[in-house]
């Protein structure tokens, strides 16, 4: 490696194998096609326009975003059909989302009718009629309207002007009867039943719904064969993490996402320090907490007997079983627990294709609007 390579290779950084990223991409498109539902992947896990285009290239019907900033970033590199699964309430967000529906296909999320009547009002203040799914709880206890309030609401924003309700999501999770599970087949199975008799419900009051969206990365599978099921919308699969390898959903093959870290402090021979901390992985998912019960905040790659087992903002201390071998200035790979938050940490990643490494900027990153 020549001196200019070193340079921009500086770590900690993300590198992304682009091959197991795009058999991953494959992946979930098969299994969509197969389920016969529409695959719109949620982009939080890289939140970068050129990954959401070979999402799309390879079946995806258009994508999921969190906030307005996210779809403007993503519609300025050309992507047409956006959905902002967060309900939007700000007036001056509102009005953005409207400047961006006049130019492409897009959706908002809602989940009470307060929130829809601030869309409605503005919405149709400009002559606008916006597309927006009703959100409905289906165990996570986060945003959505009760199963039980489903119909009352969704009538109610039925009639309101400069609205129409097109359909209805959920983010649910491995999440089995309102508890965290390792089960997510029957997590998925049960998520895809409560929202498909919640449509049949809406639809028996008189509402039109046409979407019936549902599905995160360990539940797409299973809540795809729900039969009335239209959409599935995981994000996490396109790298795949540590998390999602505990839970059965991928093996350590399907990891496309890691850490590249340079050990700065050997203070003993089983104890190594690392210049990645907590600006460097997410800690949202903590060791130690069931039904996961991981050991550490990842999988240091080839070091199965080491743990990193804690961090502060700038350093990352790793434990092993036996004397690890380590001097200062070796680098080391680390899968961190959860992808999608360790990407946000970070302003580019590191494309690794068969012709060489290639620097992409995170360029909805911190988009927090």
């Amino acid at each position: 490696m020549n001196e200019a390579q070193e340079i921009t290779h500086e770590t900690p950084y993300i590198s992304i194998d682009a091959t197991v990223m795009r058999a991953n991409i494959a992946r979930m498109a098969e299994l969509a096609r197969a389920r016969g539902v529409t695959l719109r992947p949620h982009i939080k896990t890289h939140k970068i326009p050129a990954f959401a285009l070979e999402q799309l290239q390879a079946g995806a019907v258009g994508i999921t975003v969190a906030k307005p900033a996210e779809a403007e970033v993503m519609a300025e590199a050309g992507i047409r059909d956006i959905f902002i699964a967060y309900p939007v309430v700000v007036p001056s967000k509102i009005d953005r989302v409207l400047a961006l529906a006049r130019n492409i296909e897009l959706a908002v999320g809602v989940d009470s009718a307060a929130g829809a009547a601030l869309l409605s009002k503005r919405a149709a203040a400009a002559g606008m009629t916006l597309q927006v799914r009703l959100e409905l709880d289906t165990g996570l206890r986060r945003t959505g309207a009760q199963l039980h309030e489903a119909v009352e609401l969704g009538r109610t924003i039925a009639l309101m002007p400069g609205l129409e309700l097109s359909g209805i999501f959920t983010f649910k999770g491995a999440v089995l009867r309102q508890q965290a599970t390792l089960d997510v087949a029957a997590a998925g199975k049960e998520e895809g039943e409560l929202m498909v008799q919640a449509a049949e419900r809406l639809r028996a009051a008189g509402v039109g719904i046409r979407h019936v969206s549902v599905g995160s990365t360990p539940t797409a599978a299973a809540a795809a064969a729900v039969p009335g099921v239209t959409e599935v919308r995981p994000g996490t699969y396109i790298f795949n993490d540590r998390m999602l390898e505990r839970m059965g959903v991928c093996s350590a093959d399907d990891w496309a996402a890691r850490v590249r870290v340079t050990v700065v402090s050997v203070p003993a021979p089983n104890r190594a320090v690392v210049d990645g901390g907590s600006k460097t992985f997410a800690t949202d998912v903590q060791p130690g907490n069931p039904p996961l019960n991981l050991e550490g905040f990842g999988a240091i790659l080839g070091h199965p007997d080491a743990v990193l087992e804690k961090m502060n903002e700038e350093h990352g201390m790793i434990r092993s079983a036996a004397p690890h071998g380590w001097s200062v200035g070796d680098t080391l790979d680390i899968v961190p627990n959860h992808i999608c938050s360790t990407v946000n940490l970070h302003n580019a990643v590191w494309l690794r294709e068969p012709g060489g490494d290639r620097r992409i900027a995170v360029a909805a990153r911190g988009m927090l609007s």
